[in-house]
């Protein structure tokens, strides 16, 4: 299992959504909350994509765990950002732990995090695999199951999907083929943000002019909500939608 964030709103500091919180990403990375019998801890390396304005985001990924990097607190102290997705990793067995298979992928405006678990994997999910374009199977970000998984998403959009139906669409495929996985995914272009609850926990807070997801809360602030399983989440920083988790 990973954990994962996403958050709209005004401008905040890195540094107040990774380090600053008590149950932050930091301390999930070490000491998570809830991992759902996946793991104990979250030290197979993570990343940060964040949006510094118009353009498409940054990304800060390494396969270190992340509190034994000393870059990125001082990064993270002077960055600030309206949009940002997040992530610590806790490698499958067997997945290779390097840099580009932590999350977030990318392509142009677009982020992704995969929290869960591909059973059965790779077997499970060769014939979704073998829908996709050669090109993007060579040239997937790494051997794994959360690459394979953007790489359908990706796919989706780029066939001109909208983003709930790339998730809802891609989560209901992959369930069919492999039961029993485990598919918390986040997809966001900066303005936007789509999270699914299929086998996992997700955790929202509202302000009026904010929003933010995570795999755990990230305090003991009462106004966390619990997203139930099986539901899609479709939010800006200024609205909310939350469905029935299925496909179009």
């Amino acid at each position: 299992m990973c954990r994962h964030l996403a958050y709209l709103g005004p401008p905040v500091s890195l540094r107040s959504l990774l380090y600053d919180p008590p149950y932050g990403l930091l301390r999930q990375s070490w000491a998570p909350r809830d991992m759902r019998g996946g793991g104990t801890i979250n030290a197979d390396g993570f990343g940060v994509g964040w949006y510094p304005g118009a353009g498409d985001p940054v990304r800060y990924r390494r396969a270190q765990p992340l509190w034994s990097d000393t870059t990125l607190p001082e990064l993270a102290a002077v960055t600030v950002a309206g949009a940002v997705l997040a992530a610590v990793r806790s490698a499958t067995v067997g997945m290779p732990v390097q840099e580009t298979a932590a999350a977030p992928f990318a392509e142009g405006r677009w982020l992704f995090s995969h929290n869960g678990v591909v059973r059965g994997w790779p077997d499970t999910v060769v014939p979704l695999a073998a829908g996709l374009p050669v090109r993007d199977l060579l040239t997937l970000d790494a051997p794994t199951d959360a690459a394979l998984l953007w790489a359908l998403v990706r796919h989706r959009l780029r066939g001109g999907a909208a983003p709930d139906t790339a998730v809802a669409d891609t989560v209901a495929a992959v369930a069919a083929a492999a039961p029993g996985s485990r598919l918390n995914l986040l997809l966001t272009d900066g303005t936007t943000v789509v999270a699914s609850v299929a086998g996992h926990a997700l955790s929202l807070r509202r302000t009026p002019d904010s929003v933010l997801l995570t795999s755990e809360p990230l305090d003991d602030d009462p106004g966390w909500q619990t997203v139930p399983d099986g539901q899609l989440v479709v939010a800006t920083a200024t609205g909310l939608e939350i469905r029935e988790l299925t496909a179009a």
